[in-house]
C-alpha cells in the first residue's frame, strides 16, 4: 500500500509540472505581445503628473481644477519648473479673435508647480494652468517705450474689418471694443452676483468676457458660474443667456496662497481683448457701465492710462436700478510705511473721497489700486502678475504699480464710480464678516510669504539694503522691470525714502487738489504714448513740515 501510494503521489506531481510549463508559456508569450503593443503606442505629448487632477469642461460653463491624489513618477521636479516658462509663443501677437474662450484650448494649458509648496520645498504639486496669451512681456515691451503701431495691434474688435482682421486699432468703433474682466474669489457666495451685475448692467453686453479664479471648497461654496436656478427654468438669468464668456477656473480653497496669485491666474485668461478690467468678487455695477468707463479712458487721450481707485461702499452710493446717487470718487494718494512679514513696505491707508478738482477727464495720481482697475489689454501683457509671490496679501498693489510705472504706464483715478463695493460695515456687516478668507491655511505655507516679500520689495528696488542674493530672482525679467522710467525716478518724485523707510507726509495735498494733473499731464507725449517724465524733475515735500512746498516753484519743471 506504501508503495502503490508513493507511486500516486510521484505521477501527480509530474502532471503538476507539465500543467505548470504549459502556463508559464502562456503568460510569456502574452507578456511579449504586451509589451510589443506597448511599444507601438504613440509616444505621450505630456508628462504624468504627481498630482491627479481632474479638468471639467461644462461647454457654455466653467473649467475647473481641483487634486484629487498623488501619483508617484520618475520625472524631475525642475522639468516642471522650465514648463512654467515655455510660451504661448516669442513674442509675436496671436491673432485677435472674437468670441473666444479657454475652453476652446484643448492641449493649451503649462503644467506648473504651485508656488506655494514649492517654496516650502515641495515642488510636487502641479497644476494645470491656462497658457498666457503672451508669455514674455519683454518681447512686446522690449525695455523700451511701446509704440502706438505696436499698442494698436492689442485689442480685439467684435466685428472684423472687411479682411476678417479683429484687431483694428483705434478705427474699432467703441461700441465694439471688447472688454476682459478678471475677478478673483476666495470662497465668496457674491461672485455670481458680481457677474450678473456685470452682464446685466452694461449697455453691450456682447462685447464682454469675464474670467473668474474660483477658489472654493467644492460641496460647501456654491461657484461663480452657478445660477440660482437651472438654466432650463429659467434660461435669461444672466450666468445662463452668458454663459459662453464666462470662463470659470476652479481651484480647491486649500491651495489658494493669496489675491497675487489668483489674478496670476486671472491674467492666463486673457485673451487680446482690447480693455481690461479687474475688480473685487463682491462689487455691484452702474447701469452702462462700460459705455461710462470706456468714454472716461478715451477723454484721457492717453494709450498708457490705468484707470484705478478704492471703490465707494455700495451702501446709500447706488439705486435698485443701478443709477449711481453720488458725485464723489476717491482718489488714490494716501500711503506709508508698515511693518509684517519681517519687512517694511509701502501700504495704501483710506483714500480721500470727494468731488473730483479736474473735470471732464480722470484725474491724474501716482498709486494703483487693486481693488478696481480699467485699462487698455496691453497692461496685461506688459504687467502680468508676478507667479512667485506666494501668501502675497499687502504689497502687490506696490509690485503692479510700480512696475507699470517703470513700463511707461500713468494711473488716474475715475471722474465717476462705475461699481461699488460690499464693505464687511454697515447693513452688509454680518454677512461679510462670515466669508472665509485665503489665510485660513497660512499654515500650510508658514514662512512663504516671508520670502515672497523680499522679492517682491527687491524687483521694485525698495530694499536697497538687502543683499540681492537673499531673494529668489526666478523669472525676474518676465515680471521685473520696464526700461521707460526708473522706481528711483518714483520715489524720488513723490517723496519715498526706500532706505529709511519713511515717506514726505500729506502727498493727497498735491494730488487731490489737482497741482499734479495740471503740473503733469502737459507732458503727454504727442502720440499719447504716456506722460514723459524725462521732463519733469519735481521732488515733493511735505507741504506742512515748515518748509516751502516745492509744487509752487515752476521752476522745478522743464519746458517742452
Amino acid at each position: 500500500m506504501a508503495l502503490s501510494k508513493r507511486s500516486s503521489t510521484s505521477s501527480s506531481n509530474n502532471n503538476n509540472r507539465i500543467g505548470l510549463a504549459l502556463i508559464a508559456t502562456i503568460l510569456g508569450l502574452y507578456t511579449i505581445g504586451l509589451c510589443a503593443s506597448i511599444w507601438h503606442l504613440p509616444s505621450p505629448t505630456h508628462r504624468r503628473r504627481r498630482w491627479v487632477e481632474r479638468m471639467k469642461m461644462r461647454f457654455g460653463g466653467s473649467i475647473n481644477l481641483s487634486t484629487t491624489g498623488i501619483e508617484d513618477v520618475d520625472a524631475d521636479a525642475d522639468d516642471y519648473e522650465d514648463d512654467s516658462q515655455e510660451g504661448n509663443n516669442s513674442g509675436v501677437i496671436p491673432q485677435a479673435k472674437w468670441p473666444i474662450s479657454i475652453r476652446d484650448e484643448d492641449g493649451n494649458f503649462d503644467d506648473v508647480a504651485h508656488p506655494g509648496h514649492k517654496a516650502k520645498g515641495n515642488p510636487d504639486v502641479i497644476m494645470s494652468v491656462p497658457k498666457m496669451w503672451i508669455d514674455n512681456p519683454v518681447s512686446i515691451h522690449q525695455n523700451k517705450l511701446m509704440s502706438r503701431e505696436l499698442a494698436m495691434k492689442i485689442g480685439s474688435c467684435a466685428t472684423p474689418d472687411a479682411s476678417g482682421n479683429h484687431a483694428r486699432g483705434d478705427s474699432c468703433p467703441i461700441s465694439e471694443r471688447t472688454i476682459y474682466v478678471a475677478i478673483a474669489s476666495y470662497r465668496d457666495y457674491q461672485c455670481r452676483d458680481t457677474v450678473t451685475s456685470i452682464f446685466e448692467r452694461a449697455k453691450f453686453p456682447e462685447r464682454v468676457r469675464v474670467g473668474v479664479t474660483d477658489q472654493i471648497v467644492e460641496g460647501e461654496d456654491g461657484p461663480c458660474d452657478a445660477p440660482y436656478r437651472p438654466c432650463k427654468e429659467d434660461p435669461e438669468q444672466m450666468l445662463c443667456k452668458y454663459k459662453s464668456q464666462l470662463d470659470v477656473y476652479q481651484v480647491d480653497a486649500p491651495l489658494a496662497i493669496g489675491p497675487v496669485f489668483a489674478r496670476h491666474l486671472g491674467h492666463r485668461m486673457y485673451r487680446g481683448e482690447y480693455y481690461y478690467m479687474q475688480s473685487d468678487a463682491h462689487v455691484t455695477f452702474t447701469r452702462n457701465w462700460d459705455e461710462d468707463i470706456i468714454s472716461q479712458q478715451e477723454a484721457t487721450k492717453n494709450e498708457m492710462t490705468v484707470l484705478s481707485t478704492y471703490l465707494s461702499d455700495v451702501v446709500g452710493n447706488i439705486d435698485k436700478n443701478g443709477k449711481s446717487l453720488i458725485n464723489t470718487r476717491p482718489i488714490m494718494c494716501n500711503t506709508d510705511y508698515e511693518s509684517g512679514q519681517k519687512n517694511k513696505y509701502l501700504r495704501h491707508g483710506s483714500q480721500p473721497e470727494a468731488v473730483p478738482t479736474i473735470r471732464g477727464t480722470p484725474q491724474l495720481e501716482p498709486y494703483w489700486a487693486a481693488g478696481y482697475s480699467f485699462s487698455r489689454g496691453h497692461f496685461v501683457v506688459n504687467v502680468p502678475y508676478d507667479f512667485h509671490q506666494p501668501m502675497i496679501f499687502q504689497g502687490e498693489e506696490m509690485s503692479i504699480g510700480i512696475r507699470g510705472f517703470t513700463i511707461g504706464y500713468d494711473f488716474y483715478a475715475p471722474e465717476r464710480s462705475v461699481c461699488f463695493h460690499h464693505y464687511a460695515e454697515g447693513a452688509n456687516k454680518n454677512a461679510r464678516n462670515k466669508v472665509p478668507h485665503y489665510w485660513e491655511h497660512t499654515n500650510i505655507y508658514a514662512g512663504a510669504g516671508t520670502k515672497a516679500m523680499y522679492r517682491l520689495l527687491g524687483v521694485v528696488h525698495m530694499n536697497p539694503e538687502i543683499d540681492r542674493k537673499e531673494w529668489d530672482h526666478t523669472e525676474e525679467s518676465k515680471y521685473g522691470l520696464g526700461g521707460v522710467r526708473t522706481p528711483e525716478k518714483f520715489y524720488s518724485t513723490f517723496g519715498i525714502d526706500v532706505l529709511h523707510k519713511r515717506t514726505e507726509q500729506h502727498l493727497c495735498r498735491f494730488v487731490e487738489t489737482g497741482i499734479m494733473h495740471k503740473k503733469f499731464t502737459p507732458f503727454l507725449r504727442k502720440d499719447g504714448m504716456g506722460i514723459d517724465y524725462d521732463k519733469i524733475n519735481y521732488k515733493f515735500k511735505d507741504p506742512l513740515n515748515g518748509e516751502k512746498g516745492s509744487e509752487d516753484g515752476d521752476d522745478e519743471y522743464e519746458e517742452e
